[in-house]
């Protein structure tokens, strides 16, 4: 497999068929077995974890409402695969209003590109989010985008409209090269570094991931998702 090198707009390239990650050295598989195979492992992780962790999503569901009101889902419009918008969906960790108020907070915003929107104190965030955001709990709600197709158990993180239209203006070639796979609960991304990243470093990681894709890459991003989790790494 080959790939073409992109230039970054911050002097960045990325490429190659073979990408270095600490420990980890990824195989050149089948393409067309592999994806059906990573297809059956989303279904039967998401099936599987929605089963598991049924009466811990109906807690926390349980604890939302009793904490602020507003729903106890978040929906929001996100771009996935080839561009497709879905909803995406996660356990609300900020107030009701909180969309609205995005506005009145970007001069506050701490992504040193613009593309992504990052604040470590939102004040949007209700205490119980701050505990479900640093613990990734919010995210589970994701198994049923899993389930349904719209993401993958692991893959590059779903961006909002805002961030992605300010990408694709940015790093129109690198944004494209991003929607051709499946998004993710779970990426190169996520272990590596999460909000202590910029949105140039968001894109190698993911550029990377894209290019030299495998189950086994997989496996090693999932294995590393739990001790970023337990770290508490990025997340706010």
């Amino acid at each position: 497999m080959s790939m073409t090198t992109i230039e970054l707009s911050n002097g960045a390239t990325v490429g190659g068929s073979v990408v270095s990650h600490p420990g980890l050295v990824i195989p050149i598989q089948s393409r067309t077995l592999s994806r059906l195979a990573k297809r059956a492992i989303d279904i039967t992780g998401a099936l599987s974890g929605l089963i598991l962790l049924a009466l811990p999503m109906l807690l926390i569901a349980a604890l939302i409402r009793l904490e602020s009101p507003g729903p106890v889902i978040f929906r929001q419009r996100r771009m996935g695969q080839g561009g497709r918008t879905f909803w995406f969906l996660k356990f609300r960790t900020m107030v009701a209003d909180a969309e609205k108020r995005l506005g009145e907070l970007e001069a506050l915003n701490e992504s040193s590109c613009g593309v992504l929107f990052k604040i470590r104190n939102d004040p949007r965030i209700t205490r119980l989010g701050r505990f479900l955001r640093r613990s990734s709990l919010d995210e589970l709600p994701q198994l049923f985008n899993v389930l349904k197709g719209e993401m993958s158990l692991i893959g590059p993180r779903p961006l909002q409209i805002r961030d992605s239209q300010l990408l694709e203006v940015a790093e129109p070639e690198a944004f494209a090269r991003r929607l051709s796979v499946p998004p993710g609960m779970t990426g190169a991304w996520q272990v590596g570094g999460r909000s202590e990243t910029d949105c140039f470093g968001m894109l190698q990681y993911d550029l990377q991931y894209v290019g030299n894709w495998s189950l086994w890459c997989d496996l090693m991003i999932l294995c590393r998702t739990f001790s970023a989790v337990l770290r508490g790494r990025g997340a706010y």
